[in-house]
């Protein structure tokens, strides 16, 4: 009889920040199949016994290929396991959990998903910055600053994203955060729209910096801001020297 899968929202990077029935479900675990970016700190809410399979990514090198992590988490459940992958943030905001929901149903195996709190919104509010506000932006766009390696073609249309007015909210976007803030300057962006940037939001190391479209790549270069970040474009991150560390 096959097992389960859950997948599991670690949330920001604070561990207190997984939901109750995230941590339910993980400390009740056979298998816990974890990214880089679910806090370490939480694997010691696992059974004595479960066993503990990373699957991370750092610095852009994928430690277990996607193709192979679904094959472990398909595998495991068919073996009547119960199997939680947990994921940072949320498994369905740029986490592949779709995907991997995908096959498991293909695979007849039973999945179950636990949002978790995704960086997209804590990272911002705890630096002061709410995604949305009345006074500045009534709608927000999520973004991935970087899309699948084998896609030549680039489906974000970034000009015309700086035309629809709001909050742009771009993750994994670091490497490519010059090019992406030219475009969407190129794109009609006024050059001095307010931009923030959040590092390991949620965490005791967090850090985060205030610039403008056409400055901010170069003041995370000189503060040494890079991945794991969270970008902020729009007037809503002007409130980060208003209302300051949140946390």
């Amino acid at each position: 009889m096959n097992g389960i899968v859950y997948l599991v929202g670690a949330g920001p990077g604070d561990p207190k920040l997984i939901t109750v029935a995230g941590l339910e479900a993980l400390r009740t675990a056979d298998v816990v199949v974890y990214d880089s970016l679910a806090g370490k700190e939480l694997l010691l809410e696992a059974r004595e016994d479960a066993e503990l399979i990373d699957v991370g990514k750092r610095g852009g090198h994928h430690k277990v290929k996607q193709s192979e992590i679904n094959h472990i988490i398909a595998d495991k459940a068919k073996g009547g396991l119960m199997v939680v992958r947990l994921k940072g943030g949320d498994p369905f905001m740029f986490g592949r959990g779709g995907e991997e929901a995908e096959v498991l149903r293909a695979s007849g195996v039973d999945v179950k998903i636990i949002p978790g709190v995704t960086s997209a919104i804590a990272a911002p509010a705890l630096a002061g910055i709410p995604v949305t506000h009345r006074d500045h932006a009534s709608f927000v766009t999520f973004v991935t600053g970087h899309e699948r390696d084998d896609r030549e073609d680039e489906r974000i249309d970034w000009e015309r994203l700086a035309g629809l007015g709001g909050t742009i909210v771009i993750l994994m976007g670091m490497t490519h955060l010059g090019r992406n803030m030219d475009r969407l300057i190129e794109g009609g962006l006024d050059p001095e729209t307010p931009v923030a940037v959040i590092r390991y939001g949620s965490r005791p190391e967090q850090r985060s910096v205030l610039a403008t479209a056409a400055t901010i790549n170069e003041k995370c270069r000189k503060e040494g801001i890079h991945s794991p970040a969270v970008t902020v474009v729009g007037n809503v991150a002007s409130l980060h020297d208003i209302l300051g560390d949140l946390r």
